[in-house]
């Protein structure tokens, strides 16, 4: 077990390592960040004292190692467009976005899951199959194209809650949080269903069809013959032999959830990180788009780690793979 974790992390490393080569050179080759610093009028002799002061003149090797040292400390310059030190605007709109994520997430994790499950049991209901045509509009319809929808729907015509942004905050620290206020519970709801639908919808899907393989099984038709009750079968049997491959899907989709929300988010105007992302390829603001492309690969590899060394706790075939061929 030890030696898988070791293995896992270590491939994580190396994920990370190659991401921030790849922000590296976005940061130093896309444009010149010279340029980006000082005007137009600045001198030949104020741009080569830049650059000296930048450590741009170093060789790459040596700009590549100051790099991911600045990078493991948080450190990813000053933002071209406001002039500001590109941690501190992380910082300020990071909450925006994990909150907008833990709505999207248990909307689509708490509503994809009991349906998929529901729909996979009554096949042939009409619930069931009415929940599988409306189904078809989060799959089918792109993110922005539903965000307007619902904007125009509950905003426009109904009045009954903000097209735009993030209503109320309470400071918490360094943390500000919409979650406290009446008004920032209600400019949540928009962005986190259009964020979630799709993810719900596929979700909802994907447990479905897992759960009528299940069903299918040997052993589920033993447990029937042997007088085992349905709700057993289905929600005891059959529902944790389900869970097993879509544990993985859904920490995917975790991560999904942070890198997409740059439609939602510009769609509702969410002062969030992939909002400041927008912006910052509007102005060629490198350092911010580094920084949120390193921010958003750590993530996800971080989910992955989470999700391999659960998987290996729940399934015990896995466990024993681990402790004794690695």
């Amino acid at each position: 077990m030890f030696s898988f974790l070791i293995r896992r992390i270590v491939q994580a490393a190396l994920v990370m390592v190659l991401v921030s080569a790849a922000a590296f050179v976005l940061f130093n080759y896309v444009g010149d960040p010279v340029n980006n610093l000082v005007g137009q009028e600045a001198s030949f002799e104020d741009r080569q004292a830049l650059r000296d002061r930048l450590g741009l003149n170093d060789p790459a090797p040596v700009q590549f190692v100051r790099f991911l040292g600045n990078a493991l400390t948080g450190d990813f310059g000053i933002s071209y467009r406001m002039q500001r030190p590109v941690s501190e605007l992380i910082v300020e709109r990071l909450p925006a976005t994990v909150e907008l994520v833990i709505a999207s997430a248990l909307f689509s994790f708490l509503l994809g899951i009991p349906m998929g499950v529901y729909t996979a049991i009554h096949r042939e209901g009409f619930v069931s199959r009415l929940v599988l045509s409306v189904s078809l509009i989060g799959v089918s319809l792109p993110t922005f194209v539903i965000g307007i929808g619902l904007i125009y729907l509950f905003s426009v015509s109904l009045s009954w809650l903000p097209s735009f942004g993030r209503g109320e905050t309470v400071a918490l620290g360094l943390w500000t949080t919409g979650f406290l206020t009446p008004a920032g519970l209600k400019a949540i709801i928009l962005p986190a269903v259009t964020l979630g639908l799709f993810q719900m919808t596929f979700i909802q899907r994907l447990v479905r069809a897992e759960m009528i393989e299940v069903l299918g099984t040997d052993y589920i038709r033993t447990a029937r013959a042997m007088g085992v009750s349905r709700s057993r079968i289905h929600y005891v049997y059959a529902l944790k032999n389900t869970l097993l491959p879509v544990i993985t899907v859904i920490g995917l989709k975790l991560g999904e959830l942070i890198a997409f929300s740059i439609v939602t988010e510009t769609v509702f105007q969410w002062p969030g990180l992939g909002l400041l992302f927008i912006q910052a390829v509007a102005f060629a603001d490198i350092p911010v788009m580094a920084a949120y492309l390193i921010m958003v690969a750590l993530v996800f590899v971080v989910i992955s780690l989470a999700v391999d060394i659960l998987y290996v706790f729940i399934d015990p075939r896995l466990r024993t793979r681990a402790g004794g061929i690695l």
